[in-house]
C-alpha cells in the first residue's frame, strides 16, 4: 500500500487495494484506524491527512474510473498553462463511463491515443489537446494565454491545434481556435494582473492590440515598454509602486520618457487605481493618442 501511494502522490483507490490482495474488511479496518482517509468515494489518502494539489488531481482521476484523465482547466494548471485556482477538478472519461463525484467536473469524450499521456504520474490530456478542450469552456483571452504559454514553454506534443481542428471540426470552441490561429493581432504576453486587466480593457473597447512588454531600440538604448503601439508611436506605462517605486527606477523611467518624447513618442501613464476607477477616461485618452478619437464638436461649429 505504501509503495503504491508513493507512486501516486499519496493516494490509492479501493479497487487497487483489492487487486493487491487486501480484503474488504482490512480496507475498512484501515479507514477505522486512521491509516486511510477518504478523499473521494473509493479513493483514499494513505497516512497523512494533508493532500497536495497533485494528490487531489490523482485522486480525481482514480475516482472517475478506468480511462479517466485530467483535462480542461485542471490539465492546463498541471501543464502550467494557467495560474493555480481552486475550482472543482476537470476529468474526462470515455463515452458512457461518466462517474459523478462531488468536487469533480465530469467530461465525456473520445481522446485519441496521441492526445493524452502521463505527466508527473498523472494521466492527463496532452498540452494542445488541453488547449483544444479549454476553448469549449473558457473565454477567448484564457484560451489565448494558455496557447501562448504552451509555445513559450516549448511543450512538445504529438498533435497540433490544426490537426485537432481537422479531426473534430464540429466541436464546441473550434471557431474560437480558428480565430486565434488566423488572427493578425499579436498574442498579448502579460506578466501580472495589472497588465492582464489593461489588455482586457483594450480588447473590450475595440482598440487595436498593443505589443505587451515590447522591446524598443532608441538612440542605442533598449527599453521594454509595458504596452507599445510602435506604428502610432504610443507607449503606455502601467505604474505600480512595487515596480517603479525605487529611486533607481524613478530616474531610469524619467530618462526613458525624455528620450521617447524627444523621438516623437506619446507616453501615457496609467495607475491601477485609474484602471479600476476611470476605465472610460483611459479608453478616450488612448483613442485620442492613437488617432482613433472623435472631435468633441462637429467640424465648423
Amino acid at each position: 500500500m505504501a509503495a503504491l501511494a508513493r507512486e501516486q502522490h499519496g493516494v490509492v483507490a479501493r479497487r487497487q487495494l483489492l487487486a493487491l490482495g487486501f480484503s474488504r474488511r482490512s480496507v475498512t479496518g484501515a479507514l477505522g484506524r486512521g491509516r486511510l482517509h477518504e478523499i473521494f468515494l473509493g479513493v483514499y489518502m494513505v497516512g497523512a491527512r494533508r493532500i497536495s494539489r497533485r494528490g487531489r488531481w490523482m485522486a480525481a482521476t482514480l475516482a472517475a474510473g478506468e480511462g479517466a484523465m485530467l483535462s480542461h482547466r485542471s490539465a492546463a494548471r498541471l501543464w502550467r498553462l494557467m495560474p493555480p485556482g481552486a475550482e472543482w477538478i476537470d476529468v474526462t472519461t470515455p463515452p458512457g463511463r461518466v462517474v459523478r463525484r462531488k468536487g469533480i467536473v465530469p467530461h465525456e469524450s473520445l481522446v485519441g491515443a496521441d492526445e493524452w499521456g502521463v505527466a508527473d504520474g498523472i494521466p492527463v490530456t496532452s498540452p494542445f489537446r488541453t488547449v483544444f478542450d479549454l476553448a469549449a469552456v473558457a473565454p477567448m483571452r484564457e484560451v489565448e494565454r494558455a496557447f501562448h504559454e504552451a509555445e513559450v514553454q516549448r511543450l512538445t506534443d504529438r498533435v497540433s491545434l490544426p490537426m485537432l481542428l481537422e479531426r473534430y471540426p464540429g466541436r464546441r470552441g473550434t471557431r474560437k481556435l480558428r480565430a486565434l490561429l488566423e488572427s493578425p493581432e499579436p498574442v498579448g504576453f502579460t506578466r501580472n494582473d495589472f497588465e492582464e486587466a489593461f489588455l482586457g480593457l483594450v480588447d473590450a473597447c475595440g482598440i487595436s492590440r498593443p505589443r505587451m512588454n515590447g522591446d524598443l531600440s532608441v538612440r542605442g538604448r533598449f527599453f521594454q515598454i509595458d504596452a507599445l503601439w510602435e506604428r502610432e508611436k504610443v507607449a503606455v506605462e502601467l505604474d505600480s509602486r512595487s515596480v517603479h517605486g525605487t529611486n533607481k527606477n524613478f530616474e531610469s523611467d524619467r530618462l526613458r520618457d525624455r528620450i521617447l518624447v524627444a523621438e516623437g513618442y506619446r507616453i501615457v501613464h496609467v495607475t491601477w487605481r485609474q484602471l479600476q476607477k476611470e476605465p472610460e477616461a483611459i479608453v478616450a485618452d488612448l483613442k485620442a493618442a492613437l488617432g482613433q478619437g472623435h472631435h468633441p464638436h462637429p467640424p465648423g461649429k
